[in-house]
């Protein structure tokens, strides 16, 4: 049986930054488990992060619905490391 995807309700975008300055993007619709995924290095980690650990959430933004996460997301891995700082600066400043 295929799993349904959830289209709405409470989707996050998020950066974190890994031990090594690099900067991964995701979205999930549960925040806090996904990062405790990405710090324990468990089997449903991101690939990406392995050697990279422990990482921290340094930008996230909510959307209502999966769709719009997701092009978001899309979005914001099409960036430069650089141009991920500055959404980084801007978020740190709007707190």
């Amino acid at each position: 049986m295929k799993k349904r995807i959830k289209r709405e309700g409470k989707f996050y975008v998020y950066i974190v930054e890994c031990k090594d300055g690099a900067y991964y993007t995701g979205y999930t619709n549960d925040l806090e488990k996904r990062l405790k995924e990405h710090n324990n290095s468990c089997s449903r980690g991101a690939k990406y992060l392995k050697g990279k650990l422990p990482v921290k959430l340094v930008w996230r933004k909510e959307y209502k619905y999966y769709k719009r996460a997701l092009q978001a997301e899309r979005s914001i891995k099409r960036l430069s490391h650089n141009q991920k700082q500055e959404l980084v600066r801007i978020y740190e400043r709007n707190k």
